[in-house]
């Protein structure tokens, strides 16, 4: 017997949001390659991405709240959220620096955000830089976590040339649960980082 439309409206949705798919990649190719290159014997010692943070300091347009607004606005649509404006925390004279005055923005990304930045970062952006030989090997800080810069925003595609103002860069740091170094690098490899070669 066919279900009339009403029946099928008031029935809950059972198709779920696809995963981002470089998470069905750590969850499927990663976590096993790593457990049998690092020889661990629980999957919860697999090391995998937290968090990953962008930064980008706006002190060049502190005075100018139009500029300003453009730079975070540019940040919240690369990563797809809502930046947290941060301000000064001492007054320096020499940099005409009041307190509280807004200087930068950040955000930080989580869950699926964050697996779909990543993917983007690595498939879309990274290869659009001018010149590119890989990334540094050496941008880790001994606990695990990768730091990077990126010198322009045009190399994320949803930002249109003819509306920038100008090329402004930003920091990029991927915070892993890996407790050394090689760990990290290990990890982010087996994402498809595209490192340096020696």
């Amino acid at each position: 017997m066919s279900k009339d439309i009403d029946q099928v409206a008031k029935e809950p949705a059972t198709d779920k949001k696809a995963k981002p798919r470089l998470q069905v990649k750590y969850e499927t190719v990663v976590v096993p390659a790593l457990e049998k290159e690092l020889g661990y014997k629980n999957i919860n010692q697999v090391p995998r991405i937290d968090k990953i943070v962008v930064n980008a300091g706006l002190g060049d347009v502190k005075d100018n709240a139009k500029s300003f607004n453009m730079a975070v606005d540019e940040l919240g649509l690369i990563t797809g959220q809502k930046p947290l404006v941060t301000s000064a925390k001492k007054a320096v004279a020499n940099f005409k620096l009041r307190e509280g005055m807004k200087i930068g923005a950040k955000i930080t990304l989580r869950g699926e955000k964050m697996w779909e930045f990543l993917d983007r970062l690595i498939s879309v952006a990274l290869p659009r830089v001018r010149d590119f030989r890989g990334i540094s090997p050496k941008s880790f800080d001994g606990k695990g976590n990768y730091s990077m810069g990126i010198k322009e925003q045009l190399v994320f595609p949803e930002i249109d040339y003819d509306k920038i103002e100008k090329v402004r860069g930003f920091d990029v740091c991927i915070v892993t649960t890996a407790n050394t170094d090689s760990e990290a690098k290990a990890l982010l490899e087996q994402l498809g980082m595209p490192f340096k070669k020696a």
